[in-house]
């Protein structure tokens, strides 16, 4: 998700450090369902929570989670329940079940195997920016609690823009040649388009050339695209989506060696800086060619859906994180 921070931000690095520390992340408990708190960015046990590199700010929120399948808590309680049943001759109330299935999940838990996740957050107080490399809303959501209940005086807002990403979309597909695609930006090779109607209707172009008149055709029955794939400055791939989120991206071949480090010490660096001086340009050229940003309170130009402005994600295609090679977002 990509965040505008408010005015009057400006905290020193020893501040978003010492706001940090008293949330570092620790592993589940033997009864524990979810913990979250900071880890070191760079993967460095003892390093700092919050890394500057060129410039820019990185930090790391750990999720752990445990869960026990719900058949599992409900079929363990309903034997405790006959358990009671047969011993006393009275069935359970409602609230003595609850009660059951709550020490029953308890009980469990200390069995259950714990899953982890983390998200990278990304601070760019030079153009009040924060930028969350989040998969789903939830996620994001969670980031920026964590981040709220720690920075005093930080405000954010999503940001908007002016052309919703659906009618952008269908502006560039129903573009009789390339000439009239946004500067930088390159239509690529997917596209899902979907109707509107009551049949919602769908077709899916994977490895197809989209600018023909079989797209165009589905665009002016009335098949809007919901996801499309582009590329800008020959350097990033994504996939755009109605929601203006950023699936799939990938750094096109030979960018990432551009690090120039094979070392491990020195690529965390290298990544972090290769990775926010494309993305924050990319921002830059998709935010204008959505009409710029919008003033808060104000209307968009268009409105194809119901709702035409939304967030920014950025999620990466690849799982794995800078420590495999891949990149950081």
């Amino acid at each position: 998700m990509v965040y505008r921070i408010g005015e009057g931000f400006a905290p020193t690095l020893a501040d978003v450090q010492a706001a940090l520390e008293p949330i570092q992340f620790v592993e589940c408990g033997a009864s524990q369902e979810k913990s979250i708190g900071w880890v070191p960015p760079r993967g460095e046990a003892h390093g700092p929570l919050v890394e500057s590199v060129a410039g820019q700010w990185i930090m790391k929120l750990m999720i752990e989670s445990k869960a026990v399948p719900g058949n599992v808590v409900r079929r363990k309680a309903d034997e405790r329940i006959a358990e009671i049943e047969a011993a006393t001759g009275r069935k359970p109330g409602k609230k003595e079940k609850r009660d059951l299935m709550d020490e029953v999940l308890l009980t469990l838990l200390p069995q259950a195997f714990a899953r982890q996740s983390s998200v990278l957050v990304w601070m760019d107080l030079d153009n009040r920016r924060l930028v969350l490399n989040a998969g789903s809303q939830g996620k994001a959501d969670e980031v920026m609690s964590a981040l709220m209940n720690v920075m005093g005086g930080l405000s954010v807002s999503l940001i908007q823009t002016v052309t919703s990403p659906q009618a952008a979309m269908t502006q560039w597909l129903l573009a009789p040649t390339p000439d009239e695609w946004p500067a930088d930006l390159t239509v690529e090779r997917e596209t899902v388009l979907k109707s509107t109607g009551e049949d919602a209707a769908s077709v899916r172009f994977t490895r197809h050339h989209l600018a023909n008149d079989d797209v165009r055709k589905h665009v002016l029955e009335g098949k809007l695209p919901t996801q499309l794939a582009l590329s800008w400055d020959g350097r990033v791939a994504f996939v755009l989506t109605e929601t203006l989120q950023l699936k799939k991206v990938q750094y096109l071949d030979g960018v990432m060696d551009e690090s120039g480090t094979d070392k491990k010490e020195d690529r965390f660096d290298a990544d972090m800086a290769l990775s926010t001086g494309l993305l924050a340009p990319l921002i830059d050229s998709l935010i204008e060619a959505l009409g710029g940003e919008m003033e808060l309170g104000a209307a968009g130009t268009d409105a194809p859906t119901a709702n035409p402005v939304q967030k920014t994600v950025i999620s990466t295609v690849l799982a794995g994180g800078a420590d495999d090679g891949d990149p950081p977002f």
